[in-house]
């Protein structure tokens, strides 16, 4: 009765696939086509496979703990046993560093690491890749997320403080990404290859991007809950 909480928002006018000149195409919710200009784009430019049908998951992050990145490197081997391509952008503790850099010698057809904080790069992992990985330990709101969904690029995150009010399971055929509740790495594996199994649907998969695009994560409507 005393306290309420009010996620943030995103400039949805610069965060724009329609007039974002940091991508390679522009796209929309009604006009999705050239996502996949700008994922071919993407792979070309990081040097991976031009493979359309191939699922490509995003990551932009500091490399800390609490993002979830243990998770990710207890499963990483697992999970690129699947045929996807992964690609990493940022920088921070030098033990996660190190484990990416390995990790793109060991699978130089399915992982990049790209260390350090690049934001026209990371626009175009916003726009270029299909699955946006956000598995935080703890996230009082979240803001890469709400940027994904923007750019039509499906996120999975775990249930957690703003990740949970703002990302709804696609499993009921309503949501706008993919989910999981324990902090646990083949938890997350499941949500992630949950996510490839609905990728290889694309009539399915068109429609959550268009869900996804469709959200309202402007400061319109924190602005509207603040009054």
């Amino acid at each position: 009765h005393k306290l309420y909480g009010i996620l943030n928002g995103i400039d949805t006018d610069s965060y724009n696939p329609e007039t974002d000149p940091a991508i390679y195409a522009h796209y929309s919710a009604d006009d999705p086509a050239g996502k996949a200009e700008d994922k071919r784009a993407l792979q070309e430019r990081l040097g991976l496979p031009l493979r359309p049908d191939v699922p490509m998951i995003g990551m932009v992050t500091r490399l800390a703990g609490h993002k979830g990145l243990d998770l990710v490197k207890y499963v990483l081997d697992e999970l690129l046993q699947a045929d996807v391509q992964m690609v990493l952008l940022g920088s921070g503790d030098w033990t996660y560093e190190n484990f990416f850099r390995e990790a793109q010698e060991r699978y130089p057809n399915k992982v990049r690491y790209c260390a350090g904080f690049v934001p026209e790069l990371a626009r175009k992992i916003y726009a270029g890749a299909d699955i946006f990985l956000m598995p935080s330990r703890a996230e009082p709101c979240g803001l890469s997320q709400m940027v994904a969904l923007r750019y039509g690029t499906i996120p999975i995150v775990r249930e957690t403080g703003g990740l949970r009010d703002s990302i709804h399971d696609s499993g009921d055929g309503w949501g706008n990404g993919f989910t999981f509740r324990s902090y646990n790495a083949h938890d997350m594996l499941n949500a992630v290859l949950r996510a490839k199994a609905g990728y290889e649907y694309p009539d399915g998969w068109q429609q959550l991007v268009k869900r996804a695009m469709e959200c309202d994560f402007s400061w319109d409507v924190s602005a509207k809950s603040y009054e």
